[in-house]
């Protein structure tokens, strides 16, 4: 999620940094470890509000949040951990849950350095995509994950059964977290915004595309190349077929959408005739 205000940005742009600079330095298994770990902080805050308010409290002294952080969380969590979530703690919050929403960032970031330091964030990148397909193509099956009167048990195992053995462990985990823990999103929000946090950890754009059939690899080269002229940097491709498109591509980045399909182009003739 992104921060509220311009206070939680700066306090969570310092702490990616820190975590950047962590994740260049650390094992794949040490990342694991501070995922998860950071992924439960996140679960604490969600449920426990007065804690949260408590630790992202702006008229609160920052020594008074550090020493609550230590009682409740001083003894439960690894020294690397500690390290990363000290200066949250004592920084500056728009909101409470934006506090929460950036531990919950540190978590899939420091997941995705997993698959960054095991060389497999491609194969990742590409997972949580195709999984947001079967999702949008299967709308009975997305709302059995979503559905929070299941216990957190059954959609965990319908999630195994699923991609259980299927895709990476960083995969796995990522996809875990999410499904027991939404947060108020939809699922294909959450996996839309891992599948950018994948591109971003490569310092990329991710452009979806959408055509009338499969792109071939020369086409594909050649489009993310146009891509990267336009905005100045790498863009991944992440391609869906849609055949009612008859031709011409809909790419959107970010909040950005090209469409230059031809169904696009029949609806303008349309709305000029009608005009």
């Amino acid at each position: 999620m992104v921060a509220s205000g311009a206070a939680s940005r700066d306090s969570l742009a310092a702490a990616t940094g820190a975590l950047d600079s962590l994740i260049d330095r650390s094992t794949a298994t040490d990342l694991g470890g501070l995922a998860d770990q950071l992924a439960a902080v996140t679960d604490l805050l969600d449920r426990q509000g007065p804690l949260r308010r408590s630790l992202a409290d702006p008229s609160a002294e920052p020594d008074r949040r550090s020493a609550l952080f230590e009682r409740v969380l001083g003894g439960r969590l690894d020294a690397r951990t500690l390290d990363l979530l000290r200066p949250l703690v004592r920084a500056r919050w728009s909101a409470p849950r934006d506090l929460t929403d950036a531990v919950e960032t540190l978590s899939r970031r420091a997941a995705l350095g997993v698959a960054e330091r095991s060389g497999t964030l491609d194969d990742v990148e590409d997972e949580l995509f195709r999984f947001s397909r079967i999702l949008e193509a299967q709308p009975g099956l997305r709302q059995a994950l979503e559905n929070r009167a299941t216990p957190a048990q059954g959609r965990a195992g319908l999630l195994d059964r699923l991609v259980g053995g299927k895709v990476d462990p960083t995969t796995r985990r990522l996809l875990d977290q999410t499904v027991s823990a939404l947060r108020g999103r939809s699922l294909d929000r959450a996996l839309s915004e891992l599948v950018e946090l994948a591109a971003a950890r490569r310092q990329r754009y991710v452009a979806y595309v959408t055509a009338p059939g499969p792109l071939t690899a020369q086409q594909e080269t050649r489009l993310a190349a146009t891509l990267a002229r336009i905005y100045g940097r790498t863009v991944s491709l992440q391609v869906a077929v849609d055949p009612q498109l008859l031709g011409g591509l809909v790419v959107r980045v970010n909040d950005e959408v090209i469409d230059g399909s031809v169904l696009s182009r029949l609806s303008t003739v349309r709305q000029r005739l009608a005009g």
